[in-house]
């Protein structure tokens, strides 16, 4: 099952470079995207920030017309600027619902068209542990990823010839607390955070997904460290 066309946006570091790094070593042409395109480590990379659903579509089409298909899209960019909502960081919250759902629509509305066209096509979307459970400081993150697996079910259900795959990661070595700016939620992030996953694990759980043959539709892995008990 090598060789498949593959898109990885947010490629530039944690999750999404590893998994380009893993997905260009099982022999796939990856497509890697992200703001910081000089930091992507793997595959043919495209500068794209998520928000802009133009530069989304354009993006894919440039794949397209590269590679003649593309196979797979991995809706990975996301944010986590944590914080209670009565901290009113009302600017925040618009980011991760731009990043984490608009981002993960605008990259289904590009590459659906061209995968039922092509008569398949595989969309694997990041969510998180948060997709299952919601804790103090985490109610928009969560409720932006909680939104993500929702739209891997109905998208799901509504496409027969498209594979769909939620991907949940517990706790993982990454910059996505970096965005935090809310002194209480960042201090949290110390013991929360003790205890994480390579973002290669989180990389072999999406090849093993893509590996499948095409008629077995991994539909969602939840991934977390052993000793975690988020």
């Amino acid at each position: 099952m090598s060789g498949k066309v593959v898109l990885i946006t947010g490629a530039s570091s944690g999750i999404g470079a590893a998994t380009a790094e893993r997905l260009v070593a099982d022999g796939h042409r990856v497509h890697a995207a992200a703001r910081r395109v000089q930091r992507i480590p793997a595959g043919t990379a495209h500068r794209l920030d998520v928000r802009d659903r133009e530069a989304f579509a354009a993006v894919v089409e440039e794949v397209v017309s590269q590679e003649g298909r593309i196979d797979v899209l991995v809706n990975n960019a996301g944010v986590m600027p944590l914080s209670r909502l009565e901290a009113g960081l009302v600017d925040e919250w618009e980011r991760m619902v731009d990043v984490n759902v608009k981002g993960v629509l605008w990259g289904i509305a590009a590459v659906l068209p061209r995968m039922r066209a092509q008569g398949g096509g595989h969309i694997v979307n990041v969510a998180s542990i948060g997709a299952h459970q919601v804790v103090p400081t985490g109610a928009v993150y969560c409720a932006t990823k909680y939104a993500v697996r929702a739209l891997s079910d109905g998208l799901r259900q509504e496409v027969d010839d498209v594979r769909v795959t939620t991907i949940s990661p517990g706790v993982v070595e990454s910059e996505l607390a970096d965005s935090i700016t809310d002194p209480e939620a960042k201090a949290g992030m110390g013991t929360y955070r003790a205890t994480a996953l390579p973002a290669s694990a989180i990389a072999a759980a999406i090849s093993y997904a893509v590996g499948q043959p095409e008629e077995v539709d991994v539909n969602e892995i939840v991934v977390r460290p052993t000793a975690s008990a988020h």
